[in-house]
Order: structure tokens, then sequence, then C-alpha cells
């Protein structure tokens, strides 16, 4: 059922379509699925393909391209439908088709360009972002990969290793942030590759994780991997820009769809058990403190998809986004960790257990609050940018 009440007519069957698809082939395989690989988790590729065959992946290629061309506010609606069944699986499918628009500003020929967008909306095609490091997490400027300009063979040369990448395992095609000019700052010494995984990229460790199972995280390796001049994406020295600017867009503004997908998942669950649950002679629900305790987790939830969409539509319209990214991260993984943790509590002894749903909607949720920057990192960057530059300090 979609929630955001301005949805339309169209974004609603298209949502409702997609939810169908996860509830059918996803849902019953989601145990089998967190147990996989010694606990480590498996992607679905069944589910995956099934998607694409429907038309639900790289659902940003312009229709000139041979795609949908949605905006990022329907696609948002769709990825908060699919995460009602699944964070992980949300998380992962919609980052893997989400890269055309960067492949459109390396300068690949338009004929490449077309054959990407084929192999992406076939579903073949699955991409991954590659930026943090193992001492540079928060702090990205601190990683520690390089390009090297070899020009005997007119090509950039790649060494260093990635980790915590998501989509890692799967992905056949990375975009890569490696410092090409250390002597300079990093808005002006980093730049982005566009990376095939046939160029010679390694995977490393498979991360075992709380939960978000389904999304598959590594370590990613270059040694000496080899791409073309026009692999960079954009211009090089741009990078550092360019892959803050995808962090912003993916973790903290549609990035929170998959996460309140998770908060609506909990609110659904505890809600059906309470109005079944009796004790002391009536439903659970009608005992105030449980009762009280749902109005709360709706209202962090309306709160959250109103904050959400209203970013989703300043990015769709071109307005400035300010410090709502910020904001908007924080804000949401906050209040859906309290919803987890409120929902495991109405459920009791139940909600502890793995049997029942809340226990792994609790752990999926706790990761919002750590990747894309954490929301400790989100509450400085509002703060100062709240502050503002001290007139005062600029005079000295």
């Amino acid at each position: 059922m979609v929630h955001y009440r301005f949805a339309t007519e169209e974004q609603i069957e298209l949502a409702n379509g997609a939810r169908k698809i996860c509830e059918d082939l996803l849902r019953p395989q989601l145990e089998e699925l967190e147990k996989a690989d010694g606990g480590r988790g498996r992607y679905p590729m069944d589910v995956h393909q099934a998607l694409a065959d429907a038309g639900y992946y790289g659902m940003n290629i312009p229709e000139e391209y041979g795609g949908l061309g949605l905006d990022i506010v329907t696609r948002a609606v769709i990825a908060e439908e699919i995460a009602t069944v699944d964070s992980g699986f949300a998380f992962a499918f919609t980052n893997a088709g989400n890269y055309f628009n960067t492949i459109m500003e390396t300068g690949i020929s338009e004929d490449e360009k077309q054959r990407w967008a084929m192999r992406i909306l076939s579903g073949e095609a699955i991409g991954a972002f590659a930026l943090t490091e193992a001492d540079a997490g928060s702090d990205a400027a601190a990683m520690r990969t390089s390009a090297v300009w070899d020009a005997s063979t007119q090509e950039w040369v790649i060494n260093g290793v990635k980790c915590f990448c998501s989509n890692g395992p799967i992905a056949n095609f990375f975009f890569i942030a490696a410092w090409t000019d250390r002597s300079q700052r990093a808005s002006k010494g980093v730049t982005v590759f566009l990376v095939e995984k046939e160029r010679g990229i390694q995977v490393g460790k498979k991360e075992n994780k709380m939960g978000l199972k389904t999304s598959e995280t590594s370590e990613i390796i270059l040694e000496d991997v080899r791409v073309p001049a026009d692999h960079v994406v954009g211009e090089v020295g741009s990078g550092f820009t360019k892959a803050l600017a995808m962090i912003n867009e993916e973790g903290r503004v549609i990035g929170l769809a998959y996460n309140l997908g998770i908060a609506q998942a909990c609110l659904d669950t505890a809600t059906a058990y309470a109005k079944t649950r009796r004790q002391f002679g009536k439903r659970i629900i009608d005992q105030q403190a449980v009762g009280f305790k749902l109005v709360d987790m709706e209202a962090r939830t309306q709160a959250s998809r109103a904050l959400m969409y209203e970013a989703l539509c300043c990015r769709r319209d071109g307005k400035e986004l300010g410090i709502l990214p910020n904001l908007l991260k924080f804000y949401c993984s906050d209040c859906t960790m309290q919803t987890a943790t409120d929902a495991v509590q109405i459920l009791g002894g139940y909600g502890y257990m793995k049997d029942y749903p809340v226990e792994k909607l609790m752990r999926d949720a706790k990761i919002y609050q750590i990747f894309s920057g954490t929301n400790e990192i989100q509450h400085k960057n509002a703060a100062r940018a709240i502050a503002g530059r001290d007139p005062l300090m600029n005079r000295k």
C-alpha cells in the first residue's frame, strides 16, 4: 500500500506492481537468503531479473535510451514499497541500476552509452560505487587509492583497496574514487573512474553484517588496473565533489526510501500483532501504554515521509536542497531505529525471536544511522551550515 498521499495513479500502480513481485518471489525466501553463505547473506538474482523484466531496473534511464525516464519521486515511491518487503534488497537493487546518469558523464562514445543502457535495462549490468577505505570512512579525503597517468599507453593505472563496497560481490562495473593529484586538496585532486570488473578488479573479503543480508558487501582490490582516458567521470580532479553528490542523492535523499520501508513494516507488524494479542481480558492495543507507543511510531513515520518527499520534490524540481539531505538522513534513520525498537517491545518476547519479522527489521534499521555519513557527521555539517561564517573571525 502506497502511503505517500500525493502519489499519482501511475506511481501507485508502478509501486504496487513492484511490491507484488517482491511479495510473491522475495518474501518466501528471505529466511534462506539471510542464512546463505554462512550468514553473510545472498542477493536474489531471480527477483532481480523478474523486476528487470518488468521494467523496474534502471528506472532513471531516459526514454531516448529505451528506459522509462522516471523522476526521483516516482522511483522513491517504488523503492519504499519494495523496502517494506526487504530493505536490503531494495537498497541493493535500486542502486545497482541507478548509475546510467554517471556513465553519461564519462567520455565514452554515444554508441557505447547506448550499449550500457541496453545492458542495464536487461538486468545484466550491475553497478557499485567504491569510496570508503579502512582509514577513510566519514573522512573520505583520507583515502589512499591512487590513479597514475601512463602516457605511453594513454591509460590511468589504479591501485588501492576499498572496503564496505555495497554490491561489491555481484557487481560487474564500478565507480572508483582515486587520487590523481596529491599536491591538490581533495576537491581538486580526486577523480572518479568507470571501471569494468573485467579490467582486473578483484573482490576481497565478503562482510558478515548485522543486517541487510540481501545486500552483499565486500572489499574491492585494484592492482595496476588500467582504464582509458574516456572512463573518467566528468573532469579529472572533480571526483571528490562528484562522489559526495552521489552519496548525497543515493544515501541521503532517495536512500531514505529504503529506511522508510523498514519503519512502515515495523508499524504494520506491531499494529497487527497488538490488535490480536490479548492480555488481561482485552487487546493490548487497547492498553494505553501500547496504544500511545503505536501513535508515536505512526507520527515518526509520517513525519519522516513528509520530510523525505519534500527533499525528493526539491531534487526533482531543481530547488535548492540546502541542509535538507543532512536533516533527512539523521532524522529519518533515528526515527526508524526507534520505531523498530518499539516494535520489538510491543511484540515482547516474540519480538526478540527470529521467528517474528521485527527482530530482522531492527537489525536492518541500524546501518542507516551509520552509512552515507554517520548521523553525528550530519549533525555537525548541518550545524556548520546553520551557523555560517563568523564575520568577526573573517576580519582576522
